[in-house]
């Protein structure tokens, strides 16, 4: 459930991106992350060695502060899937299955369109599959998040499970992966309503409407 897209001024990128000597390694992290989104979101390839020259740092001193060119991306990746699935989310009414249905199907079809990831994939297409459906940075930030969104409905009485809560959300993203993923595995699309049916179903009330897991198992 990857979504490394902008949709509008809330997903910009972070400002204050770049300047000589950043600092520490957080605030040299930070930096590079800033850096590398602003590059991301104009479509433009990430190069570690650009990258570096344009924080005025070495090659070294990147990679100490982020751990590689993989983890770097996995990292902006990260970032945009909060900031896509956040906006994704604004505004959503209803509750319980309904508004996580919603707010899914804006996610995955603001995804799927986002030019970003489009020129990303066009260059990199196995290095972006394997980063976003394979368990790390980029499914642990969006597992998080569904996590929150299912727990607020359940503890809002407007959701039962069978399901702990962070292991529904994590075969929800897994799930909404696979399909909205489908034309990059092999697929000829997108298979966004197919991923809605399925997860419609891991929604559903627990058989004669049993509690939900105990809050232990989330």
């Amino acid at each position: 459930m990857s979504g490394p897209v902008p949709t509008d001024d809330a997903v910009r990128a972070p400002s204050g991106t770049a300047g000589p000597s950043p600092g520490p390694l957080h605030g040299g992290r930070a930096a590079a992350l800033a850096a590398a989104s602003a590059h991301y979101l104009r479509g433009e390839p990430i190069d570690m060695s650009a990258l570096a020259a344009e924080l005025g740092v070495g090659r070294a001193t990147l990679y100490r502060w982020v751990g590689g060119r993989d983890q770097l991306l996995a990292a902006v990746l990260g970032e945009m899937t909060e900031r896509t699935y956040r906006v994704a989310a604004r505004g959503v009414g209803g509750a319980g299955a309904e508004r996580i249905l919603t707010v899914l199907d804006r996610f995955m079809r603001a995804v799927v369109g986002a030019e970003p990831l489009k020129a990303f994939t066009e260059r990199e297409p196995r290095l972006f599959i394997r980063l976003a459906t394979m368990p790390g940075t980029i499914e642990d930030r969006a597992t998080e998040l569904l996590t929150g969104e299912l727990q607020a409905e359940i503890d809002r009485g407007a959701l039962r499970t069978r399901l702990p809560t962070r292991t529904l959300a994590q075969a929800i993203v897994r799930v909404a992966d696979s399909f909205m993923y489908a034309h990059y595995l092999g697929g000829n699309r997108p298979e966004i309503d197919q991923a809605l049916e399925v997860v419609e179903l891991l929604l559903r009330p627990c058989p004669g409407g049993g509690e939900s897991p105990d809050a232990a198992g989330r």
